[in-house]
């Protein structure tokens, strides 16, 4: 059983016999468990390229479906890789999002339930927030430390500090939202694996909103957050041209489109879909800028491309024509696009419709780097590889859990997928003269709710009381995972 520091020295080690002569390509090639892709490459260490946005919906791009906002840099990744077409986040809401897609755990384990905020938010806003949450049915809660969890704690273990000990560089750009570095400097990107960082701390609508290149900040509070996106281009750009020469990861996280909207004077007005739109098509154009990188430097066919959205969209943006928005557990609050390009290895033109969540990059990008997960934590992510290669598809996940504001509110296996709870009011009011409800029986209908999603994607028909086993079955599973999930909360074995 290794523990965190062992496996960091394994990885160490494992990293020196890697450079010897290909031996980890060999190895890679008589692994059962890594299969070859079907090209015959044997995929060896990989750059990596994640991108992340920020309330980007399962509808707003091409590859998708959406006609209004242009994105054909986007759409080039899905034509020239793969698209998937069930991919969740772990949570509809960044800091979870983000912490369970570094981690390749459910952001439950770590008590990163909730958005963070600046720990110097000012007094007011900070009551409003509380009265907020408040308003939700959450009772007055610390919106910083909920749990304890004011950042991501050092023993978490990073995609960037697992591929570091193998010799990768490590660069960050763009949003963090996993701690306040700026009041804390230990939930800097830079102690959580990565040589490179430049970006922000949080959300554009949380004041203060800092920039820092590393542990400098460069302005107190940005004043025009119209250059974010071509600055976070340029950073990234610089990144890749300096560590052409050997395996770098490079998580790429936008602040757009999280409103408030902002977009450079080359961009504003462009699309037809108002200035969120133009957010959008501003980011296709950076992916437009890193795969023109790519190519130059000849970097193309060994750099795995993925490019992804942290939950569903909020005020603006398409969620795809499925229920629900960010902070709500229906498919269009955490379905979000999923593509991946890698020349040669991903097949062209290719579709996954086997459902997977964003906890299952960090198993997978170990996998394919040939690095072994740790050994002394439950890791809750699955293995994408065969997916990925096109060389399966049976499904990862026996059951995936939604969570919103820390509680469990949805389970899901194979199609279906059951509501036990709901984060809108609980409060009584009347539905007419002689009966009292509640505001979740008046919007939701009556819980629980269950949805075939392979016939009806968008929980439009409530089929509880027609599967009746299956539903008590979901139902049952939960409470089983409540009760692991008590038992063991951090996961560590």
């Amino acid at each position: 059983m290794l523990t965190r520091k062992a496996f960091l020295k394994t990885l160490c080690i494992a990293g020196c016999i890697v450079l010897v002569g290909g031996l980890m390509n060999t190895l890679m090639a008589t692994n059962a468990d890594s299969p070859m892709p079907a090209s015959g490459r044997i995929p060896g260490k990989p750059n990596i390229i994640l991108i992340n946005t920020d309330d980007l919906g399962y509808g707003d791009l091409g590859c998708y479906g959406g006609a209004v906002i242009k994105t054909p840099h986007i759409d080039s990744l899905a034509s020239g890789g793969m698209r998937f077409t069930d991919f969740h986040s772990c949570d509809s809401v960044c800091s979870p999002s983000r912490a369970g897609l570094l981690t390749g755990r459910y952001p439950r384990r770590m008590g990163l339930d909730i958005p963070l905020h600046p720990q110097n938010l000012p007094m007011g806003k900070r009551m409003l927030l509380k009265f907020g949450y408040l308003m939700g049915g959450l009772g007055l809660i610390d919106i910083s430390t909920e749990h304890g969890a004011s950042g991501l704690d050092q023993k978490e273990i990073t995609l960037a500090e697992s591929l570091k000990t193998i010799e990768y560089a490590t660069g960050m750009v763009g949003k963090w939202h996993l701690g306040d570095y700026s009041q804390d400097e230990q939930l800097n990107p830079l102690h959580h694996g990565f040589d490179f960082y430049f970006g922000v701390p949080h959300s554009n609508d949380m004041t203060p909103f800092p920039l820092y290149r590393g542990f400098d900040e460069l302005e107190a509070h940005i004043e025009d957050q119209g250059k974010l996106t071509s600055q976070y281009t340029r950073e990234a750009v610089t990144f890749i041209k300096a560590n052409a020469d050997k395996p770098f990861f490079l998580y790429f996280a936008h602040t757009f489109p999280h409103r408030p909207l902002f977009a450079s004077d080359d961009f504003r007005n462009r699309s037809e879909a108002g200035r969120f739109g133009d957010t959008v098509e501003e980011i296709d154009w950076s992916v437009g800028e890193i795969l023109k990188t790519l190519e130059k430097l000849q970097l193309q066919d060994n750099t795995l491309v993925l490019f992804t959205s942290d939950n569903g969209p909020w005020y603006q943006g398409s969620s795809g024509q499925l229920r629900g928005r960010k902070g709500q557990s229906y498919e269009g609050g955490h379905r979000v696009p999923f593509v991946a390009l890698w020349p040669g290895v991903i097949k062209a033109g290719s579709t996954c419709a086997v459902p997977a969540m964003n906890i299952d990059l960090f198993p997978t990008l170990l996998k394919l780097a040939g690095i072994p997960l740790p050994g002394d934590r439950i890791i809750d992510g699955k293995n994408m590889t065969p997916l990925l290669l096109g060389q399966s598809s049976q499904y990862i996940h026996d059951y995936l859990y939604f969570y919103h504001h820390g509680k469990l509110e949805a389970a899901r296996t194979g199609p279906w997928k059951v509501y036990r709870s709901s984060n809108h009011y609980v409060w009584p009011m009347p539905i007419n003269d002689n009966i009292q409800g509640t505001w979740t029986n008046y919007t939701t209908g009556p819980l629980p709710m269950m949805f075939n999603l392979e016939k009806d994607q968008g929980e439009a028909y409530n089929v509880f009381e027609k599967h009746l086993d299956m539903g008590n079955r979901l139902l049952q599973q939960m409470e089983i995972w409540d009760q692991h999930m008590d038992s063991n909360r951090k996961g560590w074995l």
